[in-house]
């Protein structure tokens, strides 16, 4: 997860780059905290998803196989 400080600052260089414009520094660390905040998003999300089970109103599980594959190779590796 990414940190409260580094989330306080995506939003202060954005209401910065609406208002005023950012010069180049911080239009390079607005990329990059861009950058981090997507990759710890993904990775969180894909995690989410591995570790859903889907069921059927019958009981049966209806997992589609591409989310157990990912579980299968999750615990390989």
């Amino acid at each position: 997860m990414l940190s409260p400080d580094k989330l306080a600052r995506i939003g202060e260089l954005s209401r910065k780059s609406k208002a005023e414009g950012l010069s180049i520094e911080e239009a390079k660390e607005q990329t990059k905290l861009r950058k981090e905040y997507l990759e710890t998003f993904r990775s969180t999300m894909r995690k989410t998803i591995e570790n859903v089970k889907v069921v059927d109103p019958d009981g049966n599980d209806v997992t589609p196989e591409k989310v157990q594959q990912a579980k299968r190779n999750n615990r390989l590796n």
